[in-house]
């Protein structure tokens, strides 16, 4: 095989990668990219050598890092995503910005955010699967924690952990920041 095969074959799996671990589809990641979705299957399928200017609309669609892209899988024991690269969650919540730390393969059994509040943000979630709980740590700042009829006032530092499976909130009256566990039963 040809280094240039090889590239190609390295980007292609990368590229897939993280579109399904993002679990987008192909038309989605068109839509965020501005890469037409035919030019997204062939270079997925390493049939199309991108323009530089590709790569990087699709890198910053998929939020992985460009400069790792063609690296590969680490050879060590430590996987490292960059700070620029996690995955952030959009259209949840009100003023909080959720960043993703857990790999996708965690989904559904222990999830693990970042989460952002602007002064007066909030998270109010449905309830989750059936014996779900969360674990809530505040960083920076303070938060009003609810579950259900319950609810507590959290210091920075303070650890919550509370029912998932009914409804519940996070909400910030100033700017404050949180680690969150989601652990499914």
């Amino acid at each position: 095989m040809n280094s240039r095969s090889d590239i190609h074959d390295r980007l292609a799996a990368s590229l897939r990668e993280a579109r399904k671990a993002r679990g987008l589809s192909l038309d989605a990641v068109a839509k965020l990219s501005g890469v037409s979705r035919s030019m997204v299957s062939q270079i997925e399928r390493g049939e199309s050598s991108p323009t530089v200017a590709t790569l990087w609309n699709l890198t910053q669609a998929l939020q992985v890092d460009f400069a790792g892209l063609l690296e590969g899988k680490p050879s060590g024991g430590i996987e490292v995503t960059r700070a620029s690269a996690a995955p952030v969650i959009a259209g949840r919540g009100t003023g909080v910005r959720i960043r993703i730390l857990s790999p996708a393969e965690a989904v559904g059994e222990h999830e693990v955010y970042e989460l952002n509040f602007a002064p007066g943000g909030a998270l109010v979630s449905d309830p989750h699967s059936p014996g779900c709980r969360e674990h809530l740590t505040v960083i920076e700042g303070s938060l009003r924690v609810t579950s259900g009829e319950d609810m507590q006032d959290l210091g920075m530092g303070d650890t919550a952990r509370y029912a998932a499976d009914r409804d519940h909130a996070i909400r910030a009256e100033g700017a404050a920041r949180a680690i969150l566990i989601v652990q499914d039963s």
